[in-house]
């Protein structure tokens, strides 16, 4: 049995550890934008956290929408019908389009939310020109995440890796020229930011089209050799699975971004300090979030081959793994809170408070680790729906009821007397996160058992 865990581990970690580095290149986007406007200014750095609490919450929703791609070409995978793969893989690529498009508009659109925030007006202004400016990225990673669960789902990982590194070259580079006005280029601040993110995300999309067209791997299943019109039957089925996971992914990213936005009246120093700690609870959370992305190509395969009893192994070891590098990251993360906030800012009283919210974000990373892991690989099983409610629950349910309740003290709550602003609504991150990998690791045993007598097709 040992030899049959550490063989799966190794496995696993093949296909996880190339999409963990192009993860945190992803995420370092964000970092590179939060970090490098903090030592601007607090007003830039308040204008960039507001921005990327809306614009996060699309971007996360669409690509929660997408991942119903991991899925579906991991089935066909396991299954031999590599035949089928390049007709979906054009489907996909139209839902990614239209999916894309229609996150564009409504980013635009949500810009209003700035103007009932009690903000300071030149802080709201900038908030908007952000997410106006990286809007324009929104259609081009839409198409790229259908091209990411399409490689993944064939164990070719590597160029997920590269682009995302590539990608974040990019954009520190583009963010150093234009947050501060460097070799005469104009002094953008904030605006130079979302510039450079919604670009690069094209050139992603470009570099990863490149890389399908010209590696040998991708021969045999190559979608772009022909046009294709939208077949709605197929893109149907699609938002069938992706659907489920797009509102998932919403509950989550949206409760942690309706924070940000919750705390805005308790000024600049609460919501930089609470962007920090969320900013780095992003970049550690990528390495359950890869996990589980391998996850669920492994439990895909497995269940594509008609083997159940395989796809629950494989399904715990990940879980496994997820929760033993929680333990380590929490230890971490305690230890070194005020080296983290130093290296985000040098502003004391934004310091000090980010240091406290790390408590808060050391103490969910087992909750976190096990509702990611066990989400992805139930998400193998073809099942997005239960999933999907349990998160509602948790988030909407638990998670900002608790939160607003501790952080907000209305009149008639009796404790606490005065407003905890942003530690309270930490609080009730921690219990809606703890509910979620409770219900989530109780619901892979069932459908897993079940999956045994009953296997996915």
């Amino acid at each position: 049995m040992k030899h049959q865990i550490r063989s799966e581990f190794s496995a696993l970690w093949q296909l996880a550890w190339p999409v963990l580095v192009g993860q945190i290149a992803t995420v370092g986007m964000g970092v590179a934008d939060v970090a490098m406007t903090g030592h601007l200014n607090a007003e830039e750095l308040a204008a960039v956290s507001l921005g990327t609490s809306v614009w996060t919450i699309v971007l996360v929703t669409v690509m929660g929408l997408m991942m119903a791609v991991n899925t579906v070409i991991a089935h066909e995978t396991g299954a031999g019908r590599e035949d089928r793969i390049p007709h979906q893989m054009r489907q996909a690529m139209w839902l990614g389009l239209g999916g894309g498009l229609l996150a564009c508009l409504l980013l635009n659109v949500s810009t209003f939310v700035f103007d009932h925030l009690s903000l300071d007006a030149p802080v709201a202004e900038k908030a908007k020109q952000f997410v106006h400016l990286i809007s324009i990225g929104m259609p081009a990673f839409a198409m790229y995440r259908a091209l990411y669960g399409y490689t993944t789902s064939l164990n070719q990982t590597k160029p997920v890796m590269v682009i995302a590194l590539l990608g974040l070259a990019y954009n520190v580079l583009i963010n150093w020229l234009f947050i501060y006005g460097h070799f005469g280029f104009p002094a953008l601040g904030a605006s130079g930011c979302a510039l450079a993110t919604g670009s690069g995300l094209w050139l992603m999309l470009g570099a990863m089209l490149y890389w399908i067209r010209r590696s040998e791997a991708y021969q045999r299943t190559y979608p772009f050799a022909q046009a294709e019109a939208p077949h709605w039957p197929e893109i149907r089925s699609m938002l069938k699975l992706g659907l489920p996971i797009s509102v998932t992914y919403f509950a989550e990213v949206s409760a942690f971004c309706a924070v940000g936005l919750l705390i805005a009246r308790f000024g600049v120093v609460e919501v930089a300090a609470n962007q920090i700690a969320l900013n780095f609870s992003s970049l550690v959370f990528m390495v359950p979030l890869s996990i589980g992305i391998a996850l669920t190509t492994r439990v895909g395969q497995a269940l594509g081959e008609g083997d159940a009893e395989r796809a629950r192994f494989v399904s715990w070891v990940g879980v496994a793994a997820g929760l033993v590098f929680a333990v380590f990251s929490a230890t971490l993360i305690t230890v070194f809170r005020h080296v983290i906030a130093a290296a985000y800012t040098s502003d004391p009283a934004v310091q000090q408070l980010t240091a406290t919210l790390l408590l808060f974000a050391a103490v969910f990373q087992l909750s976190d680790a096990a509702q990611v892991t066990t989400s992805c690989a139930v998400r193998g099983y073809k099942i997005t729906r239960t999933p999907m409610l349990i998160h509602l629950t948790a988030f909407y349910g638990i998670a900002l009821p608790v939160g607003c309740l501790l952080g907000l003290a209305p009149d008639w709550m009796p404790w606490p007397a005065s407003p905890m602003a942003s530690q309270g609504f930490w609080v009730g991150l921690v219990s809606g996160l703890t509910v979620a990998g409770a219900l989530l690791l109780r619901f892979l045993h069932r459908v897993s058992l079940r999956a045994l007598t009953t296997p996915a097709h």
